[in-house]
């Protein structure tokens, strides 16, 4: 049995090969030329530069952060004898991470993850408040905020907070 080129086999009705073409593009990403290269690289409609400090935190590097934080809480809600199996450990260990972000994020900008992995918060257009990063936790502890991201990568906790994880 013999096979046919490839070109031979990607033909057939129009129809067939508009919609192979749309569900290609889709799955693919965006092509040249499109409106993402038309808008840049993330973080450029905010006013932030392309590469190095002060650029828009990769989310690789957010997660890993993230989970830093999150050991931390848990190491913590251990020391005070709260295990993870526990509703007291579980609900300690959230309050746990959200205090660590309130007070770390107000008094230097970052956490202990975000400074592992070279990362800060701040606020755009202005210096980071208390508030922000009050309303920026208690949106990141709702959880699906964070999952949320717009075009720059934001996650929708620091779209409504108005800031920015960038690199440090």
């Amino acid at each position: 049995m013999t096979q046919s080129p490839p070109s031979a086999r990607k033909s057939g009705t129009p129809k067939q090969a508009g919609a192979r073409a749309a569900v290609g593009g889709w799955l693919e990403g965006p092509r040249a030329g499109s409106a993402q290269d038309a808008e840049g690289y993330r973080g450029r409609r905010l006013g932030l530069p392309e590469s190095g400090p002060g650029s828009l935190a990769p989310q690789g590097r957010r997660l890993g952060a993230l989970v830093v934080d999150w050991a931390v809480a848990e190491m913590l809600a251990l020391a005070f004898g709260w295990h993870a199996s526990s509703a007291q450990g579980q609900w300690g260990t959230i309050a746990l991470f959200g205090a660590e972000h309130l007070v770390l994020l107000s008094l230097w900008g970052t956490t202990l993850g975000k400074r592992l992995f070279g990362l800060r918060v701040g606020k755009l257009g202005g210096p980071l408040t208390p508030l922000h990063v009050i309303l920026r936790t208690v949106l990141l502890l709702l959880v699906v905020p964070a999952v949320v991201w717009d075009r720059d990568g934001r996650g929708l906790h620091d779209r409504l907070a108005g800031t920015v994880e960038v690199r440090s």
